[in-house]
């Protein structure tokens, strides 16, 4: 059952498309937004919000032609998010379906859009959110490359104690050194969520194995890693205490 965003400037055509989403069976619900910043807003509070929140959202039918941002500019700002939705064009003109599709659209349908067409595109994006929901294990997942003097090599992500962020960058720490990889730590913190990484600041993504201590200090935190002494921000101390009391008392 897939949650969807409609967003159109014009709400005649807005509330046109919602009708026909809300008609279709395999849809839970579908809820509009008028215009790029609002969707953006909303998107991005359903991507933090985590997939199994009530907000989430898994595909985004987007017009093109909209005042300000243009349908191709959210596009093109979604694709920096971790976990962005999928994107289904509905647009009244031909000729961007290149650039929809360079920018990894699911579907370009045209406007007057016709029932049947829409189900067409409805059913390539349930094909995908199945696909991404589907459990394999990818053993490239237990490595990442990184580059040390010209030559790419794979450190395996069980000897990485914590990542620390660097702009759009992200420093890895093992107890062998450190290695600058080009992926932004929100991209690494939703990889390697299953495999114990939490993050504890918004500069620090820490292994939760790895931390030898904590500690709190006239109401701050931090937690010892190896020899590195991280701070815990106020947002994510009360969710680390809980994690640690957890694992504890297994």
């Amino acid at each position: 059952m897939l949650r969807v965003l409609a967003v159109d400037d014009e709400q005649p055509a807005l509330e046109e498309l919602l009708y026909l989403l809300r008609a279709d069976p395999r849809i839970r619900n579908a809820e509009g937004a008028g215009g790029a910043t609002e969707a953006l807003r909303r998107i991005g509070a359903a991507v933090d919000a985590g997939p199994d929140d009530p907000s989430a959202i898994d595909v985004v039918f987007l017009d093109i032609h909209m005042a300000g941002l243009t349908g191709l500019d959210v596009a093109q700002l979604l694709a920096g998010f971790a976990a962005p939705p999928l994107i289904v064009f509905v647009t009244a003109h031909e000729g961007f379906a290149v650039q929809a599709f360079d920018l990894k659209a699911v579907d370009y349908v045209l406007k007057p859009v016709r029932r049947e067409r829409l189900a067409e595109a409805v059913r390539r994006v349930a094909e995908q959110v199945q696909d991404r929901s589907a459990p394999v294990h990818d053993i490239a997942a237990d490595q990442i490359p990184v580059e040390l003097g010209g030559v790419i090599r794979f450190i395996p992500v069980d000897d990485i104690a914590y990542a620390e962020a660097q702009g759009d960058y992200a420093r890895l720490h093992t107890a062998s050194g450190s290695h600058l990889v080009r992926i932004p730590l929100t991209t690494l913190e939703e990889r390697w969520r299953s495999r114990g990484f939490v993050r504890i600041h918004r500069r620090h993504l820490v292994a939760l194995g790895r931390i030898d201590e904590l500690r709190l200090d006239a109401g701050s935190m931090s937690v010892r890693v190896g020899d590195a002494e991280l701070a815990v921000s106020r947002r994510h101390t009360r969710s680390l205490r809980d994690l640690l009391m957890r694992q504890t008392s297994r």
